[in-house]
């Protein structure tokens, strides 16, 4: 059911580029160990603008807990692996 909802929410975006979108830059992450989970995962559904705004504020724990949520509250497809992937890496790399 989380893989038919993420897809929808996909199309539906792609099929509003064009029309009025934000003036968003695309951010560049740090290349590091993990920094394509972090694009295929967390990218697939929002803006990663959201990784550098917040990191001055986010240490390991809170970044793990973040990922949790993104996957329990919101539904987000990650398995365990790439999870802890993910958290390692915006703590090594975005974390105070």
């Amino acid at each position: 059911m989380r893989q038919i909802i993420l897809a929808i929410a996909l199309l539906a975006d792609f099929a509003f580029l064009g029309t009025g979108r934000a003036d968003e830059s695309q951010i560049a992450l740090k290349d590091a160990p993990g920094r394509d989970q972090v694009l295929n995962n967390c990218g697939a559904c929002h803006s990663l603008d959201y990784i550098e705004m917040n990191s001055p504020f986010m240490d390991r724990a809170v970044w793990e807990a973040e990922v949790t949520k993104m996957i329990k509250a919101f539904g987000a497809p990650i398995d365990e692996a790439d999870a802890k992937v993910i958290a390692a890496y915006l703590a090594a790399n975005y974390g105070k």
